[in-house]
């Protein structure tokens, strides 16, 4: 007889990091991003922000059950003057400076903060790739 593979163990977290454009997906409901938040929803992922996208993302047009519903399978992390100080310097190390980064570097900071499997949702590949270590995936939407 054979184990399924919940039998095994503990499945290994994985955790999903959304960027403005991957969060405005969801909010619009693109069936592939709903599908990594209904990962969330069952317990086998975690969806996280910062409190800068979800203000980036707002677009007028969503209704507020809509994104009500999305913020729901999703965290958004605590971010202060440490993580503050942690994307600055990220942003120092790749000779990168300015708003076009900033959200990113804190979106950089989060990611790293995570446990397990760890993907970065993004339209801005090249930017966040210099910004994490190579366990992080970073993932075009």
């Amino acid at each position: 007889m054979t184990k399924r593979a919940s039998e095994h163990g503990p499945r290994p977290l994985r955790a999903f990091v959304l960027d403005c454009e991957a969060l405005s997906l969801a909010v619009r409901g693109d069936r592939k991003m709903i599908a990594w938040l209904d990962l969330a929803a069952r317990g086998e992922a975690e969806v996280v922000t910062s409190p800068m996208t979800l203000v980036e993302a707002y677009d007028g047009r969503t209704t507020e059950q809509r994104w009500d519903w999305v913020l729901s399978r999703l965290e958004v992390a605590d971010v202060g003057k440490d993580e503050a100080r942690q994307a600055r310097r990220l942003l120092s190390d790749a000779k990168l400076h300015g708003h076009k980064y900033a959200i990113d570097a804190v979106l950089a900071i989060i990611a790293r903060q995570q446990k397990g499997q760890v993907t970065i949702f993004t339209s801005d590949v090249d930017d966040l790739e210099k910004l994490v270590p190579e366990s992080i995936v970073v993932k075009r939407v």
